[in-house]
């Protein structure tokens, strides 16, 4: 005898089931069992994960389940605390039809039953559903147990023979039995159990029912009993130590046969009883074939379709059959027709009337495998909501991944960059050697992305379309998080030990065969537990320590909670419920309920369900917005699919790396490449997005050297030439391997793909068997075999890190078309950048900078000159938008601009309040306005005034003319219903402004920044901007990744930093010892630094708000990080990686910015190229120094000049024969005739120039770029 659990619940029923599936068939196997069922609470979220385990144990059958929900005998769509109570229900499939029926009854749970977490279903719907399932009473929550134990026997026979009547004798009576062996825990769990029991084998005599014994199973082992425990605190708030919270009797694990017969040994039955359960169990696929849901094609098309039929036979016929040999039918046929005659349509359209040989043989390829390979419709649904979105006005990315390599989704306009231009390839996207679905994941701006999802649940049905799930998992540093706060460990403990878990992968020093080698681990707990300081932790740490880490490793991975995919969307062929089972979430932009898939991303095409990925791409809405900014300035329809590729203004941009805001060639890296390579062409631009990345970035120096002309160009094969010229005899792309394996080998089209994607993924085998191929096939066209050897070993070597050239492709032009912009339409570019950017306020200081750096001049909002959003007006400026000010909303922008368009700009302060809408505009829009400075530039009232109390208790001058405006407007409108309302003006006496001094810069700036969100009109720091970039060598933005800011700062090094209080705090230490947390601001952000210990003591005087400091610090390791080091010195700890986390920065000293401006300074150095040297800047210096040189002065410097000219090496230096004030004046100047700006990096007073290619000398034809002044003060 054997025996079979039935009823099991894996971490799928979340945060109440433990077990993993992988562990549940282990053990399983481990004890002989036959088969195992998966039974998790009201749901099948793990059914493709258990199948798939399944298996890797061929000998342990995989029984689909599930423990639904049904309501005690009133319909389940009932949602009131009247109908809130239900029973427990197993449903096992016994075959393809049980499992559908199961679908269906889960679905139907969640979309109608779904009250407070619980899908709940009717016995009506179990009834209608019931084929092909086998039924158990379940546990004690279970009808026929709850009735017997509820004294009611009469209930409980009834409720066996419904069951019995609805599925014969594939209905079973369930028995369980759990004595906890916990000392001190109730045992009323299993007091029921022996209740239930009882009257369930007295049942099951009298109606001949036969019974099974399960044992509710939550957790694999019996260990992993205390690890559930701590789960089901966390699902239900408590702690452990909570005498009244809910417990398990830790009984729920997969116990043996032996166990269970111990258990039931009076009943030996009901284990044998269970292999008859698993024996009806048939076997059965749920994967299918691409099930695609039917394209409706138009009635004028149909009307004439036997001439199409005809015309595209050839290709017809390539698909009437699928690989099994059955005819796809007449409307497969008709698809295929009409793809054919819309690809054909667009081809003309694209190509030109005639098309040349290799297009028209390409088109027909492509059209014979997507027939061939049964996809005609899809390539037509995606062509139909891609042709919706555009005729919407909804702006769709020109391609994404390996699609843009199908020049018929090029034709059908699904795709807009030509394959066949550039050399992409078709069956890198569909391979005719492997069935595999189309995936086209297209882009659209974030505003059209929602209208997408509506259009295509309009044309397939609400019930054809569904989300796609996601599961969350508990990570390390969450686990111990959680397990501590269960386990009552104090909060700063447990933060310590969350810090021990790396945020990225790290190196170790481990023993493998008797040999000390270094090894990358991710940052899992078990790692974690092995190496770095949590090992001493779990080995050496106080109990209550151990405790928690080792139950946080057991619950690290568990299914925390369920999501739903931000992109992903399954379209169906009819209900979905009919193919796979469907759950629910509220949708994030409307907060409408909508379907949601049970099974993941990973398992969806596997059930034959077509998904697609829609995308918003920001870039999309910045280029949309740029465009309506243009028709708004020059009154011109912009169309930036046909810009010119080859603009030359746009490659100087390229070239001269002016690329912040650029899609994909922002990085600080990428600009310095740029300038390197000077690219001047779009090929350029392609193989840098691809090189630019982790592997690659090793083959940009020899790209940009052959680029230049100063490295060779070689091709180990001419025949080699034609496919690498592009990318100047550099492999960049798996496009090109593909190619040259074609072209070299003889491969076919399949064979190419399948050897991209084996030297991707690594796969051995495959690639043994492909490499004497490619041998073979060379050797046999002539080429010799040393030769081949080393291309295969050279492809070996770099294909796992070759790029997807479609993909860069797309995403190039996409960033060629923001450069253009940037290039051609600069300030209608950073406008439309900075709406798109306004609620990362990070993005929008960095922009402004860049606005700045372009001398374009960003203006505050302005009720007479402000659109909504950012705006460029008639002269290149660019203009606040009054949308962006809290605490005003759109309906109230809307108002004010209605009314300015319809009766002209706003003359005064008062004919603004006297015409706006009160009602739209209420007291604080208007105080809103007035303190962001959108009311400065009418005459009549200051900012001070508006808030200036009246001496009418605590009334401000702005109420008293909100209440002016409300009385003005309401006697205008009864005036003009009155009889007699044209004969006379209404007269309302205006108030008078009160008399109030002006406000300080930093009050009015500070009030500025509250309601704009950063400084605009001017900045607190502007006195001190140019000193403070002479003096200071980091930002304060850069202090938030010390790691990065270390590249140039070495370790010990200093650390100088300035910028204005914002706030601080003085606190106390565990040690009792005072120190400070101060926020410092400057141009670039905000970010804290603290004082301790000495550094409090002399410094801590100077911390007040709003004062102006200059922080001199040392970066280093932080004390852990320090005290880490030392142990592993020790050899108390293996050689791992100090976390990039663990930099920190100590405060040394802190002074007044403005003891900058003389006291501190003794010498004042400015080092000038000879190309900049020009008469103005002589004269300006001169009189700088005429007006600002005084003997009697105390804080004068001397002022050093000197002039040099790199590419001779020649340098003069003189000393001003008078000392000068070192005010920002001067600086000023310089920075003028400078190419610097605040927000490049400081940089290095320029040394001789050396030879390296890292630095190399400037040339002529740069000078206006490269050359700068440059200065330091001593």
């Amino acid at each position: 005898m054997s025996f079979v659990h039935l009823h099991v619940h894996t971490q799928y029923s979340i945060l109440d089931g433990q077990a993993s599936i992988s562990s549940l068939f282990e053990r399983a196997k481990e004890l002989g069992m036959p088969a195992l069922a998966i039974t998790d609470h009201g749901n099948m979220y793990g059914v493709k994960e258990f199948l798939k385990v399944a298996k890797k144990f061929p000998e342990v059958k995989p029984i689909i389940g599930c423990e639904i929900y049904v309501t005690r005998h009133y319909d389940h769509k009932l949602k009131d605390t009247n109908h809130r109570s239900y029973y427990h229900l197993i449903l096992l499939a016994k075959n393809y039809t049980g499992y559908k029926n199961l679908m269906k009854i889960c679905s139907t749970g969640h979309i109608e039953g779904l009250y407070y977490g619980k899908p709940r279903v009717s016995h009506e719907v179990i009834e209608q559903h019931a084929e092909g399932l086998i039924c158990c009473s379940a546990c004690i929550a279970g009808e026929v147990p709850r009735s017997i134990i509820a004294g009611d026997m009469a209930a409980a026979e009834k409720a066996i023979e419904w069951h019995k009547n609805i599925f014969g004798d594939d209905f079973y009576l369930e028995v369980q039995l759990h004595k906890t062996e916990i000392p001190g825990q109730s045992q009323e769990v299993y007091e029921h159990q022996l209740v239930a029991n009882e009257g369930i084998f007295e049942l099951a005599a009298k109606t001949g029912t036969k019974v099974v014994a399960t044992n509710d199973v939550h957790f694999t082992r019996k260990e992993d009993g205390p690890a559930h425990d701590r789960l089901i605190c966390l699902t239900t708030n408590a702690n452990l130590d909570d005498p009244d919270r809910m417990r398990y009797t830790q009984q729920e694990y997969l116990k043996s046969e032996d166990e269970m017969l111990d258990l039931f040994y009076k009943h030996p039955e009901t284990l044998a009883n269970t292999l008859e359960v698993a024996e009806k169990i048939e076997s059965y696929k749920v994967d299918k074939d691409p099930i695609l849901p039917k394209f409706d094609l138009p009635e004028e098309f149909l009307a004439d379709i036997d001439t199409y039929l005809e015309k595209y036979k050839h290709i017809i016929d390539e698909g009437r059959c699928d690989k099994n040999g059955n005819e796809r039918g007449e409307e497969f046929c008709n698809s295929v027709a009409f793809l054919c005659h819309l690809t054909y349509q667009g081809a003309h359209w694209r190509y030109g009337d005639t098309l040349t040989d290799e297009q028209a043989e390409r088109i027909e390829f492509e059209l014979k495998t997507i027939c061939k390979m049964g996809f005609p419709d899809y390539f037509l649904i995606v062509q139909d909501f891609i042709a919706a979105a555009r005729k919407e006005g909804i702006s769709v990315g020109p391609g994404r991944g390996s699609a843009a390599g199908s020049a018929v989704a090029y034709c059908l306009k699904i795709t807009n960059i030509d394959p066949i231009k550039y050399d992409l390839l078709f069956e890198r996207f569909l391979n005719p050697d492997r069935i595999n679905m189309p995936d086209v994941d297209i882009d659209f701006d974030d505003d059209g992305r929602y209208r997408v999802f509506q259009y295509i649940e309009e044309k397939y049905g609400k019930d054809h379309i569904s989300h796609v799930i996601t599961y969350g998992t508990m990570a390390a540093k969450s686990a111990i998080k959680d397990v501590a706060r269960v386990s009552n460990l104090p909060i700063p403990e447990s933060n310590r030990l969350a810090k021990m878990v790396p945020d990225k992968p790290f190196e170790a020093t481990v023993v493998e065969d008797g040999k000390k080698v270094t090894k990358e681990f991710k940052p899992k707990l078990g790692n974690c537990l092995k190496y770095g300081e949590l090992k001493d932790e779990i080995e050496n740490g106080a109990p209550e320590v151990q405790d928690v880490l080792k139950y946080a490793g057991k619950l690290e991975g568990c299914i925390r909670q369920t999501g739903v995919h931000a992109c992903a969307m399954i379209i169906g062929r009819g209900n979905l419920t009919e193919y796979i089972p469907i759950c629910v979430a509220n949708d994030k932009l409307t907060g409408e309920e909508v379907w949601v898939s049970q099974y993941d991303g990973h398992y969806i095409e596997e059930v034959g369900m077509l998904k697609m990925d829609f995308l918003g791409l920001r870039t999309l809405s910045i280029i949309k917005e740029c465009q309506a900014n243009i028709k708004k300035r020059h009154g011109i329809e912009f169309d930036i699919e046909k810009i010119d590729i080859c603009d030359p203004l746009t490659y100087e941009l390229y070239s001269r790396g002016d690329t912040t805001s650029v899609f994909q060639f922002e990085s600080p890296g990428m600009k310095e490449w740029l300038i390197k390579l000077q690219p001047t062409r779009f090929e350029d631009l392609i193989a840098m997005n691809a090189l630019y990345r982790p592997g690659p970035m090793d083959y940009i120096p020899d790209f940009v050297e052959r680029k230049q002309g100063r490295q060779p160009i070689v091709y180990d094969l001419p025949e080699m030439e034609e496919t690498l010229q592009d990318t100047y005899g550099i492999t960049v792309y798996q496009e090109q391997v593909m190619l040259l394996s074609r072209k070299l080998a003889d491969f076919t089209r399949g064979q190419a793909d399948t050897l991209r994607k084996a030297m991707g993924k690594k796969l051995k085998d495959v690639l043994d068997s492909l490499k004497g191929l490619f041998i073979e096939g060379g050797t046999k066209n002539g080429h010799p075999k040393d030769m081949l050897e080393k291309i295969w070993a050279d492809w070996e070597k770099f294909a796992s890190y070759a790029f997807n050239k479609s993909h860069a492709t797309c995403y190039s032009w996409v960033a060629y078309q923001t450069a253009y912009l940037k290039a051609h339409y600069p300030s209608e570019f950073m406008a439309a950048l900075l709406t798109q950017n306004k609620d990362d306020i990070t993005k929008v200081t960095t922009f402004m900078a860049e606005c700045k750096k372009m001398g374009i001049n960003v203006l505050g909002p302005n009720v007479n000159k402000s659109e909504l959003h950012f705006s460029a007006d008639k002269d290149g400026n660019i203009r606040f938008g009054l949308g962006g000010i809290k605490g005003v909303g759109e309906g109230a922008v809307e108002s004010i601009i209605n009314e300015r368009r319809k009766n002209g700009e706003y003359k005064n302060s008062f004919d603004f309040f006297e015409r706006v809408s009160q009602s739209q505009c209420n007291r604080k829009v208007m105080e809103s306005l007035v303190l962001s400075g959108a009311l400065d530039e009418l005459e009549g009232i200051t900012r001070e005034q508006y808030m200036a109390p009246t001496g009418k208790g605590e009334e401000t001058f702005l109420e008293v003319i909100n209440r002016f405006a409300a009385k003005y407007q309401n006697d205008t409108m009864n005036n003009a219903m009155s009889l007699f309302g044209d004969m006379e003006e209404v007269q309302v006496q205006r108030p008078v402004p009160p008399k109030v001094e002006s406000w300080s810069v930093i009050e009015k700036l500070n009030k500025e920044k509250e309601l704009i969100g950063i400084y605009l009109s001017a900045h607190p720091l502007d006195d001190y901007k140019v000193l403070m970039r002479v003096c200071c060598n980091a930002r304060m933005q850069e202090l938030v990744d010390l790691n990065t800011l270390s590249n140039r700062v070495s370790l010990g090094g200093t650390v100088i930093v300035a910028g204005i209080v914002k706030s601080f705090q003085i606190k106390t230490s565990k040690q009792n010892k005072p120190f400070a947390i101060f926020e410092l601001e400057d141009y670039s952000g905000t970010n804290q630094l603290y004082l301790f210990g000495e550094a409090f003591k002399n410094y801590a005087n100077l911390l007040v708000e709003n004062a102006y400091l200059v922080v001199y610090t040392t970066l280093d390791y932080s004390f852990k990080a320090k005290r880490e080091r030392q142990n592993r010195k020790k050899g108390m700890l293996p050689n791992v990686e100090v976390d990039i986390e663990e930099l920190s920065l100590t405060v040394n000293k802190v002074e007044l910015l403005e003891n900058l401006n003389g006291a501190s300074m003794s010498k004042l150095t400015v080092k000038i190229p000879l190309s900049l040297v020009t008469p103005d800047l002589i004269e300006e210096i001169s009189a700088f120094i005429k007006t600002n040189s005084s003997e009697n002065d105390k804080d004068l410097v001397d002022l050093y000049v000197e002039v040099y000219d790199a590419d001779l090496g020649v340098q003069v230096a003189a000393k001003s024969s008078a000392s000068i004030k070192t005010c920002n004046e001067l600086l000023t100047i310089l920075d003028v005739y400078s190419q610097e700006s605040e927000d490049e990096e400081v940089e290095e007073v320029p040394q001789e120039e050396s030879e390296d290619e890292d630095n190399p000398k400037m040339v002529d034809d740069k000078k206006s770029r490269t050359e700068k002044i440059y200065y330091s003060i001593n």
